[in-house]
C-alpha cells in the first residue's frame, strides 16, 4: 500500500470512527429528552435549596424556558456518551502506538476523564451550596434573587469547566515528568509560586468570597502534591521511566 492509499485509509477510518461517536451521542440525547425538565431541576437544584421559601427561578427569553433545558438534556448526554467516544478515539490511535505507549496513553486518558468527573462532582455538591449560600445571603433587605435560567447555566458550565481542568493538575504533572520537561525536585522547588497561582485562579474562576475561592485554590494545592508524589513514585520503578515515543 503507498502513501496516498495509506492516508486515505486513515481518513476513511477518522471518518467511521466520527459518526460511531456522533451518533452514540445523538441516540443517548433522544433517550434523555423526555426528561429534560427534569435534569434541569437536578442542576438547578443547589440553587433553589438556598432560596428563601417560594423562590423562584425565571426566564426571560421567550424560548429559553425550551432551549436551556434542551442544552442540559445534550450536557448529559455528552457526559454519558464521553467513554464510548473516547473508545473510537482510542481504538482510531492505538495501532501507531507501542505497547509500552498504549498502557501510558490509556492510563492517563482513563484518569483525565475520571478526575474531570471529580472535579465536576466537587463543584456540584461541595462548591455550588457554598457559593449560592453567600450569593442569597448577601442579596440587600427586599431584594428577591430571580436568577434567569440561562445565565444560571452558563454560570454553572464555567464552573464546572474551572474545576474540571484545575482537577487535571496531576494528569499534567506526570505527563510532565514522564517527557522529561521538569523533574519531580523541580516541581518541589517551586512549589511557593504554585501555591500563589493557585489562590490567583481561585479569585479569577469563583464568585468574590473568600470561601469559594479557598474552595478551589487548596483542591489545586492537594493535586498538585498528589501529582508529584505519583510521579516520584512512576520514575522509579523500574521500566517506568522509557521516554514516550509515537511509532512512525
Amino acid at each position: 500500500m503507498n502513501a496516498n492509499q495509506n492516508f486515505i485509509a486513515h481518513l476513511i477510518e477518522l471518518r467511521t470512527r466520527l459518526m460511531y461517536a456522533i451518533v452514540a451521542l445523538l441516540l443517548v440525547f433522544i433517550g434523555l429528552f423526555p426528561w429534560a425538565s427534569d435534569l434541569y431541576a437536578m442542576l438547578a437544584k443547589p440553587l433553589l435549596a438556598k432560596l428563601p421559601q417560594g423562590g423562584q427561578m425565571i426566564a426571560t427569553d421567550v424560548t429559553t424556558s425550551f432551549f436551556v433545558p434542551l442544552k442540559v438534556a445534550l450536557m448529559a448526554a455528552f457526559l454519558i456518551a464521553l467513554p464510548y467516544m473516547l473508545c473510537q478515539a482510542w481504538l482510531f490511535i492505538a495501532p501507531g502506538l507501542y505497547a509500552h505507549e498504549k498502557r501510558w496513553v490509556f492510563a492517563v486518558v482513563a484518569a483525565s476523564m475520571a478526575l474531570f468527573f471529580c472535579g465536576m462532582a466537587f463543584a456540584y455538591f461541595a462548591v455550588f451550596p457554598v457559593v449560592f449560600g453567600f450569593i442569597t445571603a448577601a442579596a440587600p433587605q427586599g431584594v428577591a434573587v430571580m436568577t434567569d435560567i440561562d445565565k444560571y447555566l452558563s454560570f454553572v458550565l464555567n464552573m464546572f469547566v474551572a474545576f474540571g481542568i484545575a482537577f487535571q493538575v496531576p494528569v499534567a504533572v506526570v505527563i510532565l515528568v514522564k517527557l522529561n520537561i521538569v523533574t519531580a525536585a523541580k516541581l518541589r522547588e517551586i512549589r511557593p509560586y504554585v501555591v500563589v497561582g493557585a489562590f490567583v485562579i481561585g479569585a479569577i474562576f469563583t464568585p468574590p468570597d473568600v470561601v469559594s475561592q479557598l474552595m478551589l485554590a487548596m483542591p489545586l494545592c492537594l493535586l498538585y502534591e498528589a501529582g508529584i508524589v505519583v510521579a516520584g513514585w512512576m520514575m522509579q520503578k523500574p521500566g517506568m521511566d522509557k521516554p514516550i515515543k509515537v511509532a512512525s
